[in-house]
């Protein structure tokens, strides 16, 4: 049987109209899912931008289930769950992402922290260092040791914590001497509570050299040796800190000036004194000067010395300390105005984190509202 050639002359266009045709279908339905796909991503940025988190992570999860194998807003669903506090779907996000092998190393590594920050919000501390030593050696390492040092220091971990600032410190990433100072005091007050006060000066000492600009360790120790009865070291040790930390001096003036009256070191402790009150006109300074003049054989008055610290600058605090000492006409009146400016000059008086605005009557050297170190200056909110 003849091939006739006319049939596939007459093939040949239709094949290629139909192949046409699929072509034009295809592209056509790439371009609905193209703009389904990033209509439903930025309908989702558009909400988290106006702070509306729950459209934005229902908007999320539209476009997560039109196109499963996208990494990047799996991550963006994972941290939006994690900011909302709901740790467990974050945790399966980031899990399921983790159980993808068609995932690059970069994105597996991403999704290995973002899981550590996940337990980490959630309080699950240990399976949150877990995951985090999984990231020794990738570009995320640096990142992993800082979560790692918050668990140690939340967990008061000491040593691990100065271990992991140690090798943060070697690899460039800052100085942490600062730091690995107070984690010697805190183990120091630790072995002070268990009765070992020689181990825990052994520390202080340690600290010391390991921060001389640092107050604490100082202020630690000095309050050791006075526990033990060697008030003339702990004086030593106070007048060192003032030469070593001179912003510190508020902190430590009116043990400084007890120190002095009960080892009969008035002179030496009036002159530091003075001159820090020169440099920085502070109040608990100036608390100790006048208990130092009053046992001493000064004639300066109490009163004389607030309204000296008035004339330089306005105090409401001191001006109600120098109502405290100062006979007034109408003596029968005197307690109830001085209860109302007592009353009033609480909150001058108290201590202003930097770093969160926390406040508190003591200070701190670790704030208890967001856990930074030295965030507390030593000079009291009315001064600031």
């Amino acid at each position: 049987m003849d091939f006739d050639l006319s049939w596939l002359l007459l093939a040949l266009p239709l094949v290629f109209g139909l192949g046409w045709l699929a072509s034009r279908l295809d592209l056509r339905q790439w371009r609905i899912e193209n703009r389904r796909d990033p209509k439903a991503y930025f309908k989702g940025l558009n909400f988290l931008l106006n702070e509306q988190q729950d459209q934005a992570i229902d908007a999320f999860i539209e476009a997560v289930q039109s196109d499963p194998d996208t990494s990047e807003l799996h991550f963006a669903l994972g941290n939006l769950f994690r900011r909302r506090g709901e740790y467990e779907r974050a945790v399966r996000v980031h899990e399921h992402l983790l159980s993808r092998a068609d995932l690059s190393q970069t994105d597996r590594d991403r999704a290995q922290h973002a899981l550590a920050l996940d337990f980490l919000k959630a309080g699950l501390l240990d399976r949150a260092e877990a995951a985090l030593r999984k990231l020794e050696g990738t570009a995320l390492q640096t990142q992993a040791h800082l979560a790692m040092l918050a668990i140690f220091e939340r967990s008061r971990d000491w040593p691990h914590a100065a271990a992991i600032a140690a090798q943060l410190e070697t690899s460039g990433h800052g100085s942490f001497t600062g730091r690995q100072a107070h984690y010697l005091c805190e183990q120091a007050a630790g072995l002070v509570l268990s009765a070992q006060p020689e181990a825990a000066r052994a520390l202080l000492h340690q600290a010391v050299a390991t921060a001389p600009e640092s107050a604490r360790p100082y202020i630690d120790l000095a309050r050791l040796l006075q526990q033990s009865g060697n008030s003339s070291d702990a004086f030593s040790t106070l007048a060192n800190m003032c030469t070593q930390a001179p912003r510190a001096i508020p902190l430590v003036a009116m043990d400084l000036a007890r120190l002095a009256l009960t080892i009969r070191q008035e002179a030496p402790a009036l002159r530091l004194l003075n001159d820090a009150y020169t440099q920085t006109a502070s109040l608990d300074v100036l608390d100790a000067l006048v208990l130092l003049q009053a046992q001493g054989e000064g004639t300066t008055t109490a009163q004389d010395w607030y309204v000296r610290h008035l004339e330089r600058e306005p105090s409401l605090v001191a001006a109600s300390k120098w109502l405290a000492h100062e006979k007034l006409e109408h003596e029968q009146f005197h307690p109830q105005v001085q209860r109302a400016l007592d009353q009033a000059v609480k909150p001058l008086t108290r201590y202003r984190c930097a770093a969160c605005g926390f406040e508190a009557q003591q200070h701190f050297w670790q704030c208890p509202g967001c856990q930074a170190w030295d965030s507390y200056p030593p000079r009291r909110i009315e001064e600031l």
